[in-house]
């Protein structure tokens, strides 16, 4: 009975500590996407914790076409680790096939839900602080942008109101619903 605590704590610390750097990883990324300004304090947090990782995989992983393949490839190389970890700490011998899957499809929904609290962050802040200046804003509005832009383009603001962040967000949600969830069905049923 007791084993079954610390497998589950286990579980909880890996799956925790994981999807924290993971989740540096992919701001990291993002924001060198969308050229976020990394002379941000924040922007330099998560390059400061991600580049012991990274800057060594970019001896061997070069840039393509101004994306950066090695942030990529760390991302993967860290889901399917967790991925692994998790199904010895459950007792599975886990196939490659299905980590790879469960871990491609945790990063699509590790991306989802960072542009759904990115869209959500920058209503909020439209509504309580209006054209005010934080390192934190400027990123949220970078980040945001690439994705609103393009319903902004097919809804324009109606009597002032801008109504793109609420069709995002349903978009977004079908994404979860419509790609990622299958997606995780089929990593686990290849496990």
């Amino acid at each position: 009975m007791t084993g079954a605590y610390f497998s589950n704590a286990g579980i909880y610390l890996i799956e925790t500590l994981f999807g924290l750097y993971v989740l540096a990883v992919l701001l990291r990324f993002l924001f060198q996407l969308v050229r976020a300004d990394f002379y941000n304090p924040i922007s330099q947090f998560i390059v400061k914790i991600t580049n012991p990782l990274l800057r060594p995989l970019r001896r061997w992983i070069p840039s393509f076409q101004g994306v950066d393949t090695a942030s990529i490839a760390l991302l993967l190389l860290l889901k399917v680790t967790e991925s692994w970890l998790v199904a010895l700490m459950y007792g599975y011998a886990p196939g490659f096939a299905g980590i790879l899957v469960l871990a491609f499809a945790d990063i699509l929904q590790i991306l989802v839900y960072v542009f759904i609290v990115v869209i959500f962050a920058g209503v909020i802040l439209s509504w309580v602080a209006p054209d005010s200046y934080n390192p934190a804003v400027s990123l949220i509005d970078r980040l945001s942008e690439p994705v609103l832009q393009p319903f902004r383009r097919m809804l324009p603001p109606i009597g002032g109101l801008d109504f793109s962040p609420f069709v995002a967000l349903i978009v977004l949600q079908l994404i979860l619903m419509l790609l990622v969830k299958p997606l995780l069905d089929l990593g686990y049923s290849l496990l």
